[in-house]
């Protein structure tokens, strides 16, 4: 497993998927506690699951996320808690704020 820590001011995806990268992991799990100033995430229609509405929040917020590697590529669901909102789905974009994200990084080998 590999920590990979997430520090104010940067992007949690592209931390996450340099580390990734860097460390040559194909396949794997993640999993993701801290918290963010900005999000941006989107969740499926209900009228059409198979198009993503989109949303961008800007607030501080708790973050919880797992997700996976496929291919070399990061994946990750999340849920956000700020004040007077509870948002959760794809994550396409996060800042951290204050805080820190750490992420754990569990290679998997077949």
């Amino acid at each position: 497993m590999r920590l990979i820590t997430v520090n104010r001011g940067d992007e949690v995806l592209d931390i996450i998927q340099a580390a990734v990268t860097t460390t040559g992991t194909v396949a794997g799990v993640i999993t993701l506690i801290g918290a963010v100033e900005h999000a941006t995430i989107s969740v499926m229609r209900e009228d059409d699951a198979h198009t993503d509405l989109i949303r961008s929040y800007d607030q501080p917020f708790e973050l919880t996320g797992t997700g996976e590697v496929v291919d070399g590529r990061v994946h990750v669901h999340v849920t956000l808690a700020g004040e007077d909102v509870v948002v959760a789905g794809h994550l396409h974009r996060a800042v951290v704020g204050d805080f820190f994200v750490r992420a754990y990084l569990t290679p998997l080998t077949e």
